[in-house]
């Protein structure tokens, strides 16, 4: 398990290295140039100037990459060009609640997801069935911000049980966290009724079920932790998912996360702070990754890690 993970861990180099350099083009591929925005738009020559050599936009972009790379290994993600104070700081500020809100939202997709998907695969052709994956159909094609607007309309403005934006309380969490682990929900659902029906169609589970073990046991002992495995592996990519979808969720609501930090420093042409928002959340992706292949092992003995 040690060797395993010790691999692992080493394979964490060469993809955080390959989103540095993605991001690093990408953000300087835009179009606008972040000394005008920072300095205004009257700013003379001289001004920009001092900005670029500030910032070391007048650099080439090699040598700003390797410059970049070098203070990334020392733990330093540099300055933010709008709001002065380093990167690190700024991420602190935000994450935090961007962490909250996947957590929150991951909660309710399981909740709902994965007893749904049960629900329909032990009655499969039911009404129940017939419920659970329509409703799993409108869930994942109805888009985010139009149920988020529907959400604060209906049970913020109208109903006035929770509030319409902002932070603060655990009412402020409810919201947000529904209308962006719906999705992941509808997904769940369906994935957990697929793998049931295949595990309870398997003879070994004709053969429990004629030892006269009952329903429950059968169900919840013997076919779902089989099942589990596709369920995690979904659970996994769809929480590094939520992570990075909760730009549109954070900007419905004005939660103050991540995805707000990254929208506000694209706009504003903020180099550091977008490198430094998407390694960040490169390597939660890349830690979850390894948190549900270790996962595997648990759900399922046989599986080994030499």
């Amino acid at each position: 398990m040690t060797t395993y993970i010790a691999r692992r861990l080493l394979t964490v180099i060469p993809t955080l290295l390959g989103v540095l350099l993605a991001v690093f083009l990408m953000v300087r591929l835009a179009p606008g140039d972040p000394a005008q925005l920072l300095a205004g738009e009257f700013a003379t020559p001289e001004t920009l100037a001092d900005i670029r050599q500030r910032f070391g936009l007048d650099q080439p972009w090699h040598v700003q990459l390797g410059l970049y790379a070098a203070n990334v290994v020392r733990g330093d993600l540099g300055q933010s060009v709008r709001t002065r104070k380093p990167v690190t700081y700024e991420l602190r500020q935000y994450f935090p609640n961007t962490l909250r809100l996947t957590l929150g939202a991951m909660l309710v997709a399981l909740l709902i997801g994965i007893p749904a998907g049960i629900i329909a695969a032990t009655r499969p052709g039911t009404i129940f069935d017939l419920l659970a994956m329509l409703g799993a159909l409108i869930g994942v094609s109805m888009p985010v911000f139009w149920f988020g607007l529907m959400a604060i309309l209906i049970f913020s403005v109208q109903l006035g049980w929770f509030p319409v934006a902002g932070t603060g309380t655990l009412w402020h969490l409810v919201l947000p966290a529904i209308t962006l682990g719906t999705g992941t929900a509808a997904i769940l659902a369906r994935m957990t009724r697929s793998a049931m029906l295949e595990v309870l169609s398997q003879d070994y589970i004709r053969t429990a079920r004629a030892k006269g073990l009952a329903g429950r046991v059968v169900v919840f002992k013997h076919a779902l932790r089989n099942a589990l495995i596709p369920v995690v592996t979904i659970t996994g990519l769809q929480f590094g998912g939520l992570l990075e979808g909760a730009v549109i969720t954070e900007t419905v609501f004005a939660w103050p996360g991540i995805g707000q930090l990254l929208v506000g420093s694209i706009l504003a042409r903020d180099y550091p702070v977008v490198q430094g928002a998407v390694l960040l959340i490169a390597m939660v992706f890349i830690l979850i990754n390894l948190i549900v292949d270790l996962l595997y092992g648990a759900i399922d003995p046989r599986i080994r890690y030499d």
